[in-house]
């Protein structure tokens, strides 16, 4: 097929063409990902779904250019009538997306933003485009619960030396007064004011020890106190629409003890989970060294006992992003109500 016809494509395309096609063949529906990593994770999503009636191809938006992220995707919504309407013309055709080619994307803050954006409304209101709910697919690869295992995973090791939930809870806890803020702050247009990025930088909590992380926390909480002090000191009289932003953050399903699954996701997943994990595992590997170490026979049972040990861990980055313990997550079983509300 050439490229310009695959860059044409629309759900009408799709339609036809599962029309033309055998009464028992399966319907293909075509799902559009923001990136690499995406593709996975929506696999694990899409394929409880397919039986001997239809199957999902999960792919990223575009044949003939390496486009890649939300706006790609969502660009989808946006045919050639459309772009030449942007242009001067007349707009003549609808969304591409439809029953047969879908949009899966991160929510990042369009939905904690409900409409306030012409892109938040884009996410929400078409029945055809769906969203993880946490911030994006990195927050559900680390999903605390899943986080031991990722441990196993890497160091074949299960011994449970840490409390990842227990850490993350206190964690979000923490943050949670300054996540209501940058909230705020997106949904009445003040994010210049207070950016992701400053967001970032603050709830980074920084030096971190395994055996007592407590201090962690603390000086995570003094940051947090330091910047909402600034924050109601430059907005005065902002209290009452900072409880109604926190009333309706909860009502969405955020809580203080879940806020890292809401917080910019490669933040979370780079400055907070990988350091703890590199920590923790690197004590587990320790662990098992030292007990072939002190059980082995002889030197040479040591030294192949160790080369075999070594030869079977794996990269903590690589098990995490291929990690699946989300699949109890809150945000997961949304994404699959959806899921199972498009296809009846």
């Amino acid at each position: 097929m050439p490229n310009r016809l695959k860059d044409n494509l629309n759900s009408r395309y799709f339609e036809a063409a599962n029309a033309l096609k055998p009464k028992q063949a399966r319907r293909r529906i075509v799902a559009y990902v923001e990136s690499y990593d995406d593709i996975y994770f929506w696999r694990t999503v899409l394929s409880r779904f397919e039986d001997d009636t239809r199957y999902f191809e999960v792919m990223l938006p575009s044949h003939r250019k390496l486009e890649r992220g939300k706006k790609a995707v969502l660009l989808n919504f946006i045919d050639d009538g459309q772009r030449a309407a942007g242009d001067g013309q007349q707009a003549t055709t609808e969304s591409r997306l439809g029953r047969d080619m879908i949009a899966c994307v991160d929510a990042d803050y369009d939905y904690l933003l409900q409409g306030a954006t012409p892109q938040s409304q884009k996410v929400l209101q078409s029945p055809y485009v769906f969203h993880t709910y946490a911030y994006a697919i990195e927050n559900m690869q680390c999903y605390a619960p899943s986080l031991h295992d990722v441990c196993v995973a890497v160091t074949l090791n299960d011994h449970r030396i840490f409390d990842f939930d227990d850490y993350l809870r206190q964690y979000s806890e923490a943050v949670f007064p300054l996540f209501v803020w940058s909230v705020w702050a997106y949904r009445t247009g003040n994010h210049n004011r207070f950016s992701l990025s400053d967001m970032a930088r603050i709830i980074d909590p920084g030096g971190f020890n395994v055996q007592d992380p407590k201090p962690s926390i603390e000086h995570l909480r003094r940051k947090v106190g330091v910047k909402v002090r600034q924050l109601q000191a430059e907005f005065p009289g902002n209290k009452e629409a900072y409880l109604q932003v926190k009333e309706s953050v909860k009502a969405l399903g955020v809580t203080p003890q879940t806020t890292y699954l809401y917080i910019q996701g490669h933040s979370l997943f780079d400055n907070v989970v990988v350091p703890i994990l590199n920590k923790v595992c690197n004590r587990l590997r320790q662990e098992r060294q030292d007990e072939i170490a002190r059980t082995a026979v002889h030197h040479t049972q040591k030294r192949n006992e160790m080369s075999c040990y070594e030869h079977s861990l794996q990269d903590i980055r690589q098990t995490l992003r291929k990690s699946s313990g989300y699949q109890w997550a809150a945000p997961f079983s949304r994404i699959l109500d959806d899921i199972k509300h498009y296809l009846e």
